[in-house]
């Protein structure tokens, strides 16, 4: 299932992406020779030209993007000769300079309107809700890795340089790890942390994530025929200590009742205002047959709904976030760390989930979205990043460049996008076997 939702992504935010191209290049008079979902190397899986039509349409067998091939231009096909026989008026490299770049452009401009539309769209349909940092009584429960930083268990997260934190999400943790000092309140005070230059660095190295909220051990549901239904548990019961020892947290439960595999221990807990005890053996693997009320069901929820044109800001202004977060994301690829978390085609597989669950489809379509328009617009030859800055390079200089010069700078993009394909797959099952 995870597979089937990457590929119904990527279909779909493909065959967008190249959609752009081919109706800005139909706008201008550009002949589109073929428009294609996936690569066809030596044949294609399905294939079609309709009557009186120019282009041809079809299904390509190798799932690594797609294509629109337009008359008369320099692209993965390499078709030199093509760009041998006299200039055309239908071809690409007839067009004005300002033509050819909007051409080149609208694919990645299509990829970010799509992320506008689908998160406008999540928004109107189910609007905003996310638990305030600051109604999380308990805090905090940070990584090793971030209490090395000064973090400590328990602390509620204020100000990321002197900017408020609301929501824990993408864009509260890429202000914490950018910030130099980061306001926490522990004990009811405020505290400064000092953040070192490597924090974001070693992060990524540990894998191991920044934090997540600090909850107390409160029973959503017992699990028939397990230790905790013949201890009596129910949902609501609310887990103090055990064999007299308090707990707090959740987590403070866990290596506990794991160490007491198939040993009968004391279990303190209330039920409503009732102080409660009973014994329980944890099975051998160490679990008691619960399921834990999450974070959001113990603290308050904040809510916005959006009407549908009020939506669109909101869209919009997500999009921007998202993009240029992923931006200043991108810069780590360049380091040891950034570089060794690189993943391929498994890595995305697995951020869908075992089920298909329509909201999150949705949102991971437009932040795949935003990545797609991010990657293609990089100044790397054979992406539409690489055209863009050749095409600014002839408005500004009115030079155009060589078809040799082009024919080559395709072949190095092909060569790095090759290798960059190799090693982020790579990285992928070395994981897999480690």
């Amino acid at each position: 299932m995870q597979f089937l939702q990457l590929i119904l992504c990527l279909s779909l935010l493909v065959i967008l992406h190249e959609f752009g191209h081919f109706i800005t290049a139909k706008i201008f008079g550009v002949r589109v020779e073929k428009f294609y979902l996936f690569f066809n190397p030596w044949f294609s899986l399905f294939k079609f030209k309709p009557k009186n039509s120019d282009t041809e349409y079809g299904i390509g067998w190798l799932p690594l993007g797609g294509y629109v091939k337009l008359a008369g231009m320099i692209d993965e096909s390499l078709d030199t000769e093509q760009m041998a026989r006299p200039v055309q008026p239908w071809e690409f490299r007839a067009k004005p300079a300002w033509q050819r770049l909007i051409i080149m452009s609208a694919g990645v401009i299509m990829n970010f309107l799509t992320a506008i539309v689908i998160f406008s769209m999540i928004l109107f349909c189910n609007g905003e809700e996310y638990v305030r940092l600051q109604d999380a009584s308990m805090g905090m429960e940070f990584s090793e890795v971030a209490q090395k930083q000064g973090f400590r268990d328990g602390d509620i997260l204020l100000e990321a340089d002197g900017e408020t934190l609301e929501a824990f999400d993408e864009e509260s943790l890429r202000k914490i790890l950018d910030a130099s000092t980061v306001t926490v309140l522990r004990d009811g005070e405020r505290k400064n942390l000092t953040m070192t230059r490597t924090f974001k660095r070693d992060l990524i190295a540990a894998k191991t994530g920044f934090a997540d909220f600090r909850i107390p051990f409160v029973v959503k549901d017992v699990i028939a025929s397990t230790p905790a239904e013949a201890a009596g548990l129910a949902a609501g019961d609310s887990l103090t200590g055990i064999n007299g020892t308090k707990y707090v947290a959740w987590t403070d439960f866990t290596p506990v009742i794991r160490a007491n595999k198939g040993v009968p221990m004391e279990l303190e807990f209330y039920r409503d205002v009732e102080r409660m005890t009973t014994t329980l053996t944890p099975d051998t693997l160490g679990k008691i047959g619960v399921y834990v009320t999450p974070y959001f069901e113990i603290y308050p929820v904040t809510r916005h709904d959006y009407g549908f044109w009020e939506s669109f800001p909101a869209g919009i202004s997500k999009g921007v976030k998202t993009f240029t977060g992923y931006g200043s994301d991108f810069k780590m690829v360049f380091t040891k760390e950034g570089a060794e978390s690189l993943g391929g085609f498994g890595t995305i597989t697995k951020m869908f989930p075992d089920s298909i669950n329509w909201l999150y489809f949705w949102y991971m379509t437009a932040y795949l979205s935003i990545i797609l328009a991010f990657m293609n617009i990089l100044p790397i030859p054979a992406l539409d990043g690489g055209h863009i800055i050749f095409l600014l390079y002839e408005i500004i200089t009115r030079r155009k460049l060589s078809q040799e010069f082009m024919i080559r700078m395709q072949q190095i993009g092909l060569l790095l996008l090759l290798a960059l394909l190799l090693y982020a797959n790579g990285m992928d099952i070395i994981r897999a076997l480690q």
